[in-house]
């Protein structure tokens, strides 16, 4: 896989944790700091990708009927 450079400015605190983590797992920075891009990357497209489909089912009216709110509540609420 074809790597590029990123330069970015961290609080020293965050810098000082990623140098401790790097240590103790025997990984390098890079590395851990590209599995923490990458994880937040995948959380954040998996959760727009849910409000878009969320919002695609509110404008075509997909809503739960009263009655079946009134369902889950007593379930749930007792």
């Amino acid at each position: 896989m074809a790597t590029a450079i990123l330069t970015l400015r961290v609080p020293e605190e965050t810098k000082a944790k990623l140098d401790k983590l790097a240590q103790a797992t025997h990984r390098s920075k890079s590395y851990l700091a590209e599995e923490a891009i990458a994880r937040y990357l995948d959380l954040e497209a998996w959760q727009v990708g849910e409000i878009e489909q969320a919002i695609q089912e509110a404008d075509r009216g997909d809503f739960a009927s009263p009655s079946d709110l009134a369902n889950l509540l007593k379930k749930y609420a007792g």
